[in-house]
């Protein structure tokens, strides 16, 4: 558990540095119009979040999944105050959706039964979740 621990959890450093940079590219895109700022640093936040969640995702397809102490570790990774709290998968997953991401999870939603979201890097887990509560 100690190593997807050490390959995924920045260093404070480096998230700092990436974020920041996107975050100007983020300004320089829209004229660098002033009283903006914040709004371009919370989104460079979260594509950097994206980012992490895309390697962990990927290294969990190629090693045939992904298990509740793995998604643990990588929410307290993401900042997640007591991730260990957290028992289920479905949980887990919701509390990243939520707390990491802002974005509302599907399977808390009206949409639980049908993601319409192409872009969710969730969704093959989701729709995983979805089929397990609907048998």
């Amino acid at each position: 558990m100690p190593k997807l621990k050490k390959i995924l959890a920045p260093q404070n450093s480096n998230c700092h540095l990436w974020v920041s940079v996107a975050a100007y590219y983020k300004a320089e895109a829209r004229g660098f119009e002033p009283g903006k700022e914040l709004d371009d640093w919370l989104e460079a936040e979260i594509d950097y979040t994206k980012l992490l969640i895309n390697a962990f995702l990927w290294r969990c397809k190629e090693d045939g999944g992904m298990t509740v102490a793995e998604l643990q570790v990588f929410a307290s990774s993401l900042g997640i105050d007591h991730a260990d709290f957290f028992n289920k998968e479905a949980d887990i997953i919701r509390e990243i959706q939520k707390s990491a991401l802002k974005h509302h999870p599907c399977f808390q939603s009206e949409k639980r039964i049908s993601c319409d979201e192409p872009d969710c890097q969730w969704r093959e887990q989701c729709l995983k979740l979805v089929a397990t509560w609907l048998r």
